[in-house]
């Protein structure tokens, strides 16, 4: 019997049971894009490396302004603001972090509508504490007026490190999520899924995670046993999650159960903010050390 066959009737429709088939992966394979592309926006716009956004009222006007927390690179960090009364100027004040110094000020420069200046470059995982210092009218405001902001510096990551990690990495993620919702059912069957998902995983997490972070940061692993990375440690924790299930599926016993806990685990595990307790810089001793939560 041929393919033709198979999927239709003598007349070339498809049958009932082969439409609905269609319909149920056509169905769940849209759900796990969908909930994919949720936890991995969630991921990016939540974390200590996101940009710190906000809005400030200068003179009666009020500004958006757009602050970096990452830089990527061998160059100076540029932090700018967009201010148009010209009556306006303001300092960048920043300083080590972590670290018990003074702080410096650095005039911000206006061009035009904008007002900007840069943060010293700094080694991989390096961080400095900064904010902006505007004045107008003899009165002060600081921006952001609560809290100081904490950026890091990486090294460049070259293409062909990158883009195969994040590829793999939310390839990883989407069938995950399939396989996860193919275990629901109990006539399921997703085993197939988990061994690609696993296989990703573990190509984009372990393989293509560790030569990225030794471009971005100087250390193939800073999770355990040689630290508490929380990148590197989630990493860990779902790969070991996918392997437990992956092992559960060639024993002679459902495993659908473990297949659905992997793929919920490691949904959990990348919905986690990104780079929290990331590696920093311990500027007294020189080496790398994972960062403590927030930061």
């Amino acid at each position: 019997m041929d393919d033709a066959n198979k999927f239709s009737n003598s007349d070339g429709n498809f049958k009932p049971t082969q439409k609905k088939l269609i319909m149920r992966k056509f169905i769940l394979w849209t759900l796990a894009v969908i909930i994919t592309l949720a936890a991995a926006v969630y991921q990016k716009m939540t974390g200590p490396t996101h940009e710190a956004r906000g809005k400030i009222t200068v003179a009666g006007a009020t500004y958006k302004y757009d602050l970096i927390r990452a830089h990527g690179g061998e160059t100076d960090a540029p932090i700018s603001i967009t201010i148009s009364d010209q009556n306006v100027s303001g300092v960048l004040v920043f300083k080590h972090y972590n670290v018990d110094e003074e702080w410096t000020e650095i005039p911000l420069k206006r061009t035009g509508e904008q007002l900007a200046a840069e943060l010293p470059h700094q080694p991989p995982a390096g961080k400095l504490e900064y904010y902006l210092k505007l004045t107008y009218d003899g009165h002060i405001l600081t921006v952001p007026d609560n809290e100081h902001l904490v950026i890091r510096f990486r090294g460049a990551v070259p293409a062909w490190a990158l883009l195969p990690h994040i590829l793999l990495i939310f390839t990883a993620m989407l069938v995950s999520t399939r396989a996860g919702l193919e275990a629901l059912s109990r006539d399921g069957k997703p085993r197939n899924y988990a061994l690609w998902a696993a296989g990703l995983l573990f190509l984009g997490g372990m393989i293509f995670g560790p030569i990225m972070q030794k471009f971005a940061f100087g250390e193939f692993w800073t999770g355990v046993p040689f630290g508490w990375d929380l990148t590197d440690n989630k990493t860990l924790i779902a790969m070991i999650g996918w392997i437990i299930a992956v092992i559960a599926g060639f024993k002679d016993r459902p495993a659908r159960l473990w297949v659905a806990g992997a793929s919920l685990l490691l949904m959990m595990i990348f919905s986690i903010p990104h780079s929290m307790m990331g590696s920093e810089l311990d500027y007294e001793t020189g080496e790398v050390v994972s960062s403590g939560i927030g930061k």
